[in-house]
């Protein structure tokens, strides 16, 4: 047995492993994840996890549940430390399956995953609890500044058709030249805030064939001729019909930016750093969706508040079928919002030990359809939903099984 199947096993029995292991652990998951960038591309099957919040037998339970890694393929939207007793052994078990098993487990960034929040919210204090010095707390924030903003599922099935036969009629008179092949087409680099901090041209040819790692989307209200994959929004026109059925689904932890248009822009951030008090980044991690329209201010202080047209319009541009977010507590354990638009996912089940809430995990098929939401219930009958990408939900039947701690987990049978 490995050194890090021994962390592995150790961690399991919630037990902590010794801090020059964690700082080698923490060395080789910054390697790792270095080579990972700010959006990573998943593909389905894949079972979609939200907020964990150091509730390490909850952890235990939900791969019971959802099954275990490798054998299920998993993605973590971030909040993994805060508030619970655990949030050592919970994070530590996420770092080394994902140096164990880099492609079977994706670990996004949540807004908890910062210098400053953690300071405040527990995970700082444990670390000084449990191992007498902050220097466990350093190497851990150093591994949060390295973690991705997002990821994007993507089907096995997924495919979609160009519009260049549609046209919005309140644009025709406006409408822009798709560029020739050998144009140069100009490239804009942001800073974590959103702001172009550096422009360049680039052959248009060599950008669309893949040599970089974006690409270049049709000018606003312009046909699509070059249909490319979902989350681009290079495979369909600002007013398109393209075909969603199987569009790809993004995952962030918190939600939308007035300053990000597409998926493009995310990966062009700069995420190597502490989370900002404001910005793009910021943004991710912090926003949520609600019943207004347009944009609003947080009462998180914060990132924004965003309504159903941002988020159908932002789907609509870069061919996703669903948003799948984290971050807001929601006592069924999943929440849809807009249509099926947007869905939040919650993790911690009776979160802080008193809330009473149930959890969820989302599983997204081989065609990106979601499959199930596997809920926990807090003494509760529990129950499993389907939730269709094209807004159907299905409500399953199955079999409760005892947790430990009381509550009762509801199986698909």
């Amino acid at each position: 047995m490995s050194d890090l199947d021994k962390a592995i096993a150790q961690l399991r029995a919630c037990k902590t492993i010794p801090e020059s292991q964690v700082r080698e652990l923490c060395y080789k998951a910054r390697e790792l994840l270095i080579e990972e960038g700010n959006v990573v591309q998943v593909d389905a099957p894949v079972t979609i996890c939200g907020d964990i919040h150091g509730q390490f037998h909850d952890l235990m339970e939900l791969f019971r549940v959802g099954g275990d890694v490798p054998d299920t393929n998993y993605l973590f939207m971030g909040d993994f430390v805060d508030r619970g007793f655990y949030s050592l052994e919970s994070f530590l078990l996420l770092l080394c399956l994902k140096v164990r098993y880099p492609d079977r487990i994706t670990l996004i960034r949540g807004n908890h995953e910062s210098r400053q929040i953690t300071t405040v919210y527990g995970f700082y204090d444990e670390c000084l609890r449990k191992y007498g010095s902050a220097n466990v707390w350093r190497y851990c924030c150093e591994v949060f500044d390295y973690l991705a903003l997002g990821a994007l599922v993507l089907g096995t099935s997924t495919h979609l058709e160009p519009t260049s036969t549609i046209t919005n009629p309140v644009d025709q008179s406006t409408q822009t030249t798709q560029p020739a092949d050998d144009e140069d087409i100009e490239i804009e680099i942001l800073n974590s805030a959103g702001q172009v901090t550096a422009r360049f041209p680039r052959n248009r040819r060599r950008y669309l064939n893949g040599n970089d790692h974006v690409l270049a989307s049709s000018p606003p209200g312009s046909p699509s001729q070059n249909p490319g994959p979902p989350g681009t929004a290079a495979s369909a026109s600002s007013n398109g019909s393209a075909t969603r059925s199987g569009g790809a689904v993004l995952c962030v932890h918190g939600g939308l930016s007035p300053l990000i248009d597409s998926v493009d822009k995310i990966r062009l951030l700069d995420r190597k750093q502490e989370v900002p008090h404001e910005g793009a980044m910021c943004d991710l991690l912090w926003s949520d969706p609600d019943e207004i329209d347009g944009w609003g201010l947080s009462p998180r202080g914060a990132g924004f508040l965003f309504g159903a047209d941002i988020v159908k319009r932002f789907n609509h541009l870069n061919d996703l079928s669903l948003i799948a977010r984290a971050h807001q507590l929601v006592m069924e354990g999943f929440k849809e919002m807009f249509d099926s638009s947007i869905v939040t996912v919650w993790s911690a089940p009776n979160y802080c030990y008193r809330c009473g809430n149930v959890a969820a995990i989302l599983e997204l098929g081989e065609d990106a359809n979601a499959g199930g939401v596997v809920e926990r219930s807090n003494g509760d009958a529990g129950r499993v939903a389907g939730l269709g990408v094209g807004g159907e939900v299905g409500r399953f039947s199955g079999d409760a099984g005892q947790e430990a701690g009381g509550g009762l987990f509801s199986v698909m049978s």
